[in-house]
């Protein structure tokens, strides 16, 4: 199959590149799932910045890092 020939999907709508693909879920503002030749990828596109503790649709970002499961101690030198 040559690369010309792949094509990326969501819903009914269907694109020649992942980048197109990507560029038009950004416009939707919705959940979709993008499918590719041999690969899914799903999510709200563009949903990419946290102001004053939010994401962008209202949810409080508390994720942090020194909190994660398995977190390496931190020593002193």
């Amino acid at each position: 199959m040559l690369e010309r020939d792949l094509m990326y999907r969501i819903k009914e709508k269907e694109f020649r590149t992942l980048t197109d693909a990507m560029e038009w879920a950004k416009t939707t503002d919705e959940f979709v799932v993008i499918l590719g030749p041999s690969f899914e990828a799903c999510g709200r596109f563009g949903v990419d910045s946290i102001k004053n503790g939010l994401c962008p649709d209202g949810v409080v970002y508390d994720w942090n890092k020194a909190n994660r499961i398995g977190r390496v101690s931190k020593k002193v030198i």
